[in-house]
């Protein structure tokens, strides 16, 4: 899968996705775009997925109809994160298309 990581989510997590394709809002460019902005270039790119760290995201956008699946982990905190990476690893293996999932 194709996953896009917003500027919020910590980088170290892309070594344990190797399964996926990951690429960081950053090396688009794309790290200052809001959170709606970002969806919608993240769908024109052809991402299948996206992860964040922002909890607000279900609440300040509107996420029905989208093709982009949608994972928030509740901390951005590595240390928590890596204690919970096999919750974490089979949330992202599960996403499916126009999906919103939240863990930890």
């Amino acid at each position: 899968m194709k996953l896009l990581f917003d500027h919020c989510t910590p980088a170290p997590l892309r070594r344990r996705l190797r399964a996926h394709e990951i690429v960081l809002a950053e090396e688009m460019a794309w790290n200052e775009l809001a959170n709606g902005a970002l969806l919608r270039a993240a769908e024109a790119a052809g991402f299948e997925g996206m992860i964040s760290c922002d909890q607000n995201l279900r609440y300040q956008q509107s996420l029905s109809g989208r093709k982009l699946a949608i994972l928030v982990i509740r901390t951005n905190h590595w240390p928590t994160i890596r204690r919970c990476i096999v919750e974490v690893i089979n949330a992202v293996d599960d996403l499916r298309a126009g999906e919103y999932r939240e863990v930890l």
